[in-house]
């Protein structure tokens, strides 16, 4: 995988922008000591069965390339001028 740079904050981005779209499709939230691993799964999951993002085979999927998958779909959903994608 290629380092993506201020890959950590579109991370954040991502999960955010992906809680909401979430909640929007009727998920009441995460609790406060679900980690996030478990966020990210679970918000993966949702937009893989949603067809907003492409799954990643069965056996590459490791918390890194899904963390990498959400970075690059927030990438690809933020304005070309966003501060992030600088």
């Amino acid at each position: 995988m290629k380092k993506i740079k201020n890959e950590s904050a579109l991370l954040k981005k991502a999960i955010a922008v992906a809680e909401h779209y979430a909640k929007g499709r009727g998920y009441n939230g995460f609790s406060p000591t679900d980690s996030i691993k478990q966020k990210v799964e679970s918000l993966y999951r949702l937009l893989v069965h949603d067809k907003l993002i492409t799954p990643l085979p069965e056996n590459k999927e490791d918390l890194a390339s899904l963390k990498h998958r959400l970075v690059v779909w927030i990438m690809n959903q933020l304005p070309a001028d966003h501060e992030l994608l600088k």
